[in-house]
């Protein structure tokens, strides 16, 4: 009985080419075996039908950035714990893209390898966070972290206190949180029990910080842009592609 070959040699051989021109083919989405786009090199094939597509490009895989609406009670740190990228990748699959995604990106099992999360989000929160293999765009969030305005959508419970929102709002507030002074913030109402907060370098606990300031209690919390990236439509447990245009 013949045994299974990979399919990375079957293609070499089918192609005259190289193994790693064949690798490269299969990882770039390009084959199928039995009409089924198989992207793994080391996939076992007998007698099935492997074929190339007509358009196939060995040029290298384009680094994506991908946008996820986070839901809250999903730990999303950026301190190496596995349970933490854990549970951040199983929202991070094929079947999670945002159908409204424009990008026109084909979607490759690589996209979601090697990817780095660059904006980290308290796990009780929901909101926008960015998982980019792109160098550019994870030192962009990471060197600028302080300079980037991030919008946040904040529901409390309780009286706001006489002028404390006027007092948030004023360049010279005065706050300081964990032994360091807070930068200006942008605070408004949106509804009766939901602020609005527009604010540069967020250290994790100073929104409930400055609530509890205001005599408010923080009941949840979305962020919904960072910079000048929206998070606009985007369903949450979603994500979509960064688009070539957006920049942060």
């Amino acid at each position: 009985m013949t045994e299974p070959v990979r399919l990375a040699k079957v293609l070499a051989a089918m192609l005259n080419c190289s193994r790693r021109e064949a690798e490269q083919y299969i990882e770039g989405g390009w084959v199928t075996v039995d009409g089924v786009t198989v992207e793994e090199p080391q996939f076992r094939v007998l007698d099935q039908a492997v074929v190339l597509d007509p358009a196939a490009s060995l040029l290298a895989i384009t680094p994506v950035t991908l946008l996820l609406h986070k839901p809250a009670g999903v730990a999303a740190q950026a301190d190496g714990q596995h349970d933490h990228e854990r549970a951040l990748r199983e929202l991070l699959v094929p079947a999670s893209q945002w159908a409204n995604d424009r990008s026109g990106i084909r979607v490759l099992k690589k996209h979601f390898t090697a990817t780095e999360l660059v904006t980290p989000l308290a796990t009780a929160a929901s909101g926008l966070v960015v998982c980019t293999q792109d160098w550019r765009v994870a030192r962009k969030l990471k060197e600028d972290a302080h300079l980037l305005e991030h919008e946040v959508l904040v529901e409390v419970t309780g009286t706001a206190k006489p002028g404390g929102l006027e007092r948030v709002n004023r360049a010279d507030h005065g706050f300081t949180f964990e032994g360091r002074p807070l930068p200006p913030v942008k605070a408004s109402w949106q509804s009766e029990n939901r602020l609005r907060f527009a604010l540069k370098g967020e250290l994790p606990g100073q929104l409930a910080y400055l609530c509890e300031s205001m005599g408010l209690t923080v009941t949840a919390m979305k962020r919904i842009r960072i910079g000048r990236v929206p998070m606009g439509q985007l369903p949450p447990g979603q994500w979509r592609y960064l688009l070539p245009e957006e920049r942060f």
